[in-house]
């Protein structure tokens, strides 16, 4: 069975569960304790989840006055688990808040506030409790041919757009090194990116976590998985 590490965060319990549900074996990881080159060589997998903003200082922006921070430590731990697994190749599927530090640490930077930020934008920033994870937001967009388009395929039974919930402020701007956007919703704000020169590498803007009860988005967790056996 894939043993797959997750970052910690402070909801961890709908991540663990689509992981299991997967097929994989979820290890939450204590970044107090557990170190990035011991954690990389004993997975096949990496999770990045979601959680409070990327620091603006670690791409080089002025602080929004919307800014609400991770925990402390957290960033530079990301950092380092995701320099080790990129340089291993091995694979990382990337949520919420995972998908912006994600880009930041391959240079790229983020917007820091869609609705002051992006004109006419969508509201992505929902406010609702926790029994409805699931309310969906906004349509987005899925490029053909890319991996998230594959992973997805029978799911969306041959279309190019699904609906998704939305939890988040701050978005992909310019992309990492490496990255393709693969995803956007309809106001452009970008949804998914993907590393194609990599085994596995994905990260997505919405909470496909929240529907493991469902299985709406099991396939993105299920082609992680997968790639993870290989």
């Amino acid at each position: 069975m894939a043993r797959i590490a997750i970052a910690p965060c402070g909801k961890l319990h709908d991540y663990e569960e689509s992981v299991r549900r997967a097929g994989g074996d979820p290890w939450i990881l204590d970044s107090s304790t557990d170190h990035p080159d011991a954690v990389i060589g004993s997975v096949q997998g990496l999770l990045l989840a979601g959680g409070g903003d990327v620091h603006p200082d670690l791409y080089g922006a002025a602080m929004h006055p919307s800014f609400s921070p991770a925990e402390t430590g957290r960033d530079v731990y990301e950092f380092e688990l995701i320099e080790r697994a990129l340089a291993a190749d091995v694979p990382l599927f990337a949520i919420c808040r995972g998908i912006q530090v994600l880009n930041v640490s391959r240079g790229g930077t983020l917007v820091q506030d869609i609705a002051t930020l992006v004109p006419d934008a969508l509201d992505h920033r929902l406010e609702i409790p926790p029994h409805e994870a699931m309310t969906l937001a906004h349509e987005i967009w899925i490029d053909k041919g890319s991996l998230l388009a594959r992973i997805t395929r029978e799911a969306l039974e041959g279309n190019d757009s699904c609906q998704v919930n939305s939890r988040h402020h701050q978005a992909v701007d310019r992309l990492g090194k490496g990255f393709v956007s693969t995803a956007t919703a309809p106001d452009g704000v970008i949804e998914a990116i993907e590393d194609p020169s990599r085994r596995f590498c994905l990260g997505v803007q919405w909470h496909p976590e929240n529907f493991y009860r469902t299985g709406e988005f099991r396939s993105l967790f299920e082609g992680f998985i997968a790639a993870c056996r290989v």
